[in-house]
């Protein structure tokens, strides 16, 4: 339509162009032009008012002369355009608008934008990426945007969004449209949305009414039954529309379901029924806006009314526009049949058009308009980048991260590869990796690559490489065929995520999370473009956090609500301790100096390859050396970075500072028992065992229970019954390199321990057992692994960067200090897998071993417990608790609660532990593989020693015991004070 006499040309262009919403001046206004355009119109042509017609721009000529017939002949109050190009849709807008005797209601179906329908235009997130998000702030934007770009093409109506809460995962056509599964989330952004959009002036329509999420069938392909009672629909499906309804949503969009419980008559879907329409949607809910039909031509209804008769039956329904109908020019005379048949009075007919022409004339068609095409596709796509990037920020979700890869960061240890697996290019994803970390290797694995190919690609990682990310892309958005992901795509990424520390990132339909229920670490990212891409990277590498949530159950263990929302912490500050010289604090450098001739003959007596040794007087450090190498063949010297199997030092490093931190929280009682927090326990006789003499070692277990020798054969092979080579999900515990156990042999382990004989009379003790229950308590009550809880509440907001279990997740192995030379079991070198046998049957992480760390990091916990359980300013144990703990506990030994302590007689009847001058306020541990740490409040004195001392024979090595090196060193330290020579 040309602009109107006194109206410039250029001043349309501008009004077009500026995206501000046409407003509504009067009440009157519109009713003058709503009865003027009224009154223009004969019979055929009113009722033609209530047609929207299909409309392409990339169909040719004769697609466009059919439009052009039904605008001229049929007088059709409507086209709803779909695929094709914007420039070439805005000059055919144009055209079709300046041909037409009134002006057409222009609607397209655009969820996720126009990039949805047409080339050139960047799609967004489609709504259920949206449905992760916390923010609803965001929502209210991309309802803008949406709008926007609706106002800049010309559009009027956009189908959207989508109202649906998809409970059903398999749900072919609605899916990844909704907002999710929760209706409280679906009808919050979804609220939003319309808001955006309408506060633009753009109809937002809320579909498909009544609910379409909960179908298995496509209503494109036949029609959906929904056998819900009227009670379960009004407790769920019905929620959102309810609040779409109560924020003025101006249009509501019908399904074609079939839903008894609204109306049993046979083959009437909810668009045909006036019980749903009439009856329930306008006259039960008092729904007075547009109500407007899924598209007519969809088999749901077109298999049972076609030639025009759909549209007819839609409208005595009480819809007031019919979408798509086979025919419009049937649709009319199909109606005007309805009208002389007296199904439907003229008048009812006549207020619906006026209905439709108020509404043309509030989205601003009461002014001439065209579309001015110049920049138009950059204005289109002016905001989608940074949208997509807000909500990639908002949504990405990080369902699990057991293995604490996440972040990655540069000063993450060890080698990386990243996999992108279905990708064909080199894409934003691997560039953005390349970017923030240069030393992260990519590699493509694409759908194409057939089974046979992904041993070679694991084996070459494995070999490779300490840690791999994943990434999966361009899959398919519905579930049919697996969501189109190949079996050798499938068997890669769970051979790898069972195999290697993995992240993997699911760039698509989180539906497809399905198949990687036990991935270790996993991100759900949405979509697969670009700028999620890049947003994904950002996360995996520590530069913003995650802050989505799951919106739909992807596994029993990930249902909806899932989701770690990392709140970046202030980045730990890690306050260094001092190294000053020894006369600083009263010690002898000279006498010091002994210790590095203890030390370098404790080598050359093979007593063990290599050791660091670190002391400390007042908080200030007086010594800190390493000697030797990390085996005899002396390739690889002992640095301080090295990182050492503390073995049971494993106990008060972990267990018991977390039993400690439970005792101040008021969770733990040292008079209960196993009983009282172990479930698995009761029954048994270890139920009632106290939790006080459990960490005594006095309450009657076996020392410990060699469970290794039950899982092999004669020759010491482990049984292969019970172990692979690789693992998959039954043999899921790593247990050493190319040893994988059954998942399920640890509850047997379990079992042993509680069938193991008890004798209470025996006394004192020292046992494994008593820690693995220790252990498994901190879990039970916290709710989180052991290894996971010590480093989130001691390891990382101490700055102790070198600490923890299962160290190959995290550390090169060339960093980690190997232990035995194993020839039975598990029969290899064991390097960055706990030495203990038992606590490597556990997974590597337990309560009596499996802790690995160097000597600057213990220095700094150490001297925590020496400041009373305070440090840089923050409390982490109560000091009354560590008086409790690391006094004498005991009447049968010199034990403290899980500390270990001088003896009571110390160095008077025989040998001194740990050495001849340590006060009885003295408290440490010794550990198995040669290392130990003791702090001595009296002297304000820290001591820590850490070697390989069963390097490579194992146990049988004891020259470290019988030389009584560690005894002998810490003693220096008491003669350093006492100036000596």
């Amino acid at each position: 339509m040309e602009p109107g006499p006194g109206t410039p040309k250029q001043q349309v262009l501008h009004e077009a162009k500026s995206n501000k919403p046409l407003k509504v001046r009067q009440d009157d206004d519109a009713t003058r032009w709503v009865d003027s355009v009224f009154e223009s119109l004969d019979d055929d042509e009113r009722i033609a008012q209530l047609i929207m017609i299909r409309a392409h721009s990339n169909l040719g000529q004769d697609h466009v002369r059919k439009v052009v017939q039904d605008i001229r002949e049929n007088k059709v109050g409507g086209l709803i355009f779909f695929q094709g190009g914007p420039v070439r849709q805005a000059n055919l807008t144009n055209y079709y608008q300046s041909i037409s005797k009134t002006p057409l209601m222009i609607a397209i179906d655009g969820e996720w934008g126009l990039g949805m329908r047409l080339d050139s235009v960047t799609p967004l997130p489609r709504q259920l990426m949206l449905g992760a998000m916390q923010d609803s702030a965001l929502a209210y934007r991309y309802g803008q945007v949406l709008a926007m770009q609706c106002r800049r093409l010309g559009i009027h109506v956009d189908y959207a969004p989508d109202m649906d809460v998809n409970n059903n995962p398999n749900n072919p056509v609605i899916n990844d449209r909704s907002f999710g599964q929760d209706k409280f989330q679906v009808a919050r952004m979804g609220v939003q949305v319309i808001k955006g959009m309408q506060e633009q002036n753009v109809m937002a329509v809320a579909k498909h009414f009544p609910g379409h999420g909960d179908t298995d069938v496509d209503s494109h392909l036949d029609m959906p039954v929904i056998r819900k009672s009227r009670a379960q629909l009004d407790s769920l499906e019905l929620y959102p529309f309810r609040r779409a309804i109560e924020a003025g949503v101006q249009s509501i969009m019908m399904a074609h379901l079939y839903i008894p419980a609204l109306d049993s008559t046979p083959n009437t879907p909810t668009s045909i029924s006036h019980k749903a329409i009439t009856d329930f949607l306008k006259g039960e809910l008092g729904y007075k806006g547009i109500v407007i039909t899924d598209a007519l031509e969809m088999k749901g209804i077109a298999k049972f009314y076609t030639g025009g008769e759909e549209a007819a039956q839609s409208l005595l329904a009480g819809n007031d526009m019919m979408m798509l109908p086979s025919t419009a020019a049937g649709s009319v005379d199909a109606i005007k049949r309805a009208i002389r048949r007296g199904q439907i009075s003229k008048e009812e007919v006549y207020q619906r058009v006026k209905k439709v022409l108020l509404a043309k004339y509030k989205l601003g068609l009461n002014k001439p308009q065209v579309i001015d095409v110049n920049n138009l596709t950059s204005d289109l796509n002016a905001a989608t980048d940074s949208l997509t990037r807000s909500i990639g920020e908002q949504a990405i979700t990080l369902v699990k991260n057991d293995n604490n890869l996440i972040p990655f960061t540069q000063h993450t240890p060890g080698t990386v590869a990243v996999i992108a697996v279905g990708a064909d290019v080199n894409n934003a994803f691997l560039q953005t990796i390349k970017t923030l970390r240069p030393d992260v290797n990519s590699f493509i694995f694409t759908s194409r690559q057939s089974e046979t190919q992904v041993p070679q690609v694991v084996e070459r990682l494995k070999r490779d490489y300490q840690a791999v990310i994943i990434s999966l892309h361009n899959y398919a958005r519905r579930p049919a065929n697996n969501f189109g992901i190949s079996t050798a795509e499938r068997l890669l990424i769970q051979q790898l995520q069972q195999e290697m520390p993995s992240a993997t990132v699911v760039f698509g339909n989180p539906y497809a999370i399905q198949y990687f229920c036990d991935a270790p670490t996993i991100i759900a990212a949405y979509e697969d473009d670009e700028n999620t891409q890049r947003t994904a990277a950002a996360i995996l590498f520590g530069q913003q956090p995650a802050k989505g949530k799951l919106p739909v159950t992807v596994c029993p263990n990930f249902p909806y609500g899932t989701g770690i929302i990392q709140t970046p912490p202030p980045p730990v500050v890690k306050t260094e301790l001092p190294h000053v010289k020894p006369e600083t604090v009263g010690m002898s450098s000279q006498v010091l100096q002994k210790i590095d001739v203890l030390a370098n003959d404790m080598i050359a007596k093979g007593a063990a390859p290599g050791c660091q040794i670190l002391a400390m007087k007042d908080g200030k450090i007086v010594y800190d050396k390493t000697f030797g190498y990390f085996d005899y063949s002396k390739r690889e010297p002992v640095t301080a970075s090295a990182v050492y199997d503390l073995a049971s030092v494993t106990k008060i490093c972990a267990t018991t500072l977390s039993v400690m931190r439970l005792y101040d929280e008021g969770k733990l009682s040292l008079d209960a028992t196993l009983g009282d927090y172990l479930p698995w326990v009761r029954g048994s006789n270890k139920a009632g065992l106290r939790i006080r003499d459990v960490l005594l070692h006095q309450a009657g277990l076996v020392a410990f229970i060699p469970f290794f020798k039950e899982v092999i054969d004669a020759k010491g092979i482990p049984d292969t019954a019970l172990f692979h080579t690789y693992a998959d999900s039954v043999y899921s515990v790593r247990v050493a390199e190319h040893l994988y156990m059954r998942g399920d042999y640890v509850d047997t382990m379990y079992r042993r321990i509680l069938e193991s004989p008890l004798k209470p009379q025996q006394g004192y003790v020292y046992s494994d057992n008593d820690f693995i229950f220790l252990g498994e308590i901190v879990e039970q009550i916290t709710g989180k692994k052991l290894n996971r809880y010590v480093r989130e509440t001691f390891y990382e907001p101490l700055g102790m960067e070198n600490t923890g279990f299962r160290p190959r997740e995290r550390f090169q192995l060339s960093q980690l200090a190997p232990t035995e030379n194993e020839p039975i079991f598990r029969r290899q070198w064991i390097r960055g897998d706990v030495h203990d046998p038992g606590a490597a049957m556990f997974g590597g992480v337990a309560g009596h071993a499996g802790l690995f760390s160097n000597a600057g990091d213990l220095a700094i916990l150490m001297q925590m417990l020496l400041n009373g359980g305070t440090y840089d300013g923050k409390q982490y144990i109560k000091a009354e608790t560590l008086q409790l703990f690391t006094s004498y506990n005991s009447n049968v030994s010199r034990r403290g609660l899980g500390f270990d302590k001088p003896e009571k007689d110390n160095g008077r009847h025989g040998e001194a532990y740990p050495c001849k001058s340590a006060s009885p306020l003295t408290f440490g541990h010794t550990g198995f593989t040669g290392t130990c740490i003791w702090v001595d409040p009296q002297s304000q004195l820290v001591f820590i020693f850490l070697s390989n001392r069963v390097c490579p024979a194992g146990g049988d090595n004891k020259k470290l015991i019988t030389q009584h090196v560690r005894e002998n060193i810490m003693e220096v330290l008491y003669e350093a004070l006492g100036g000596k020579k």
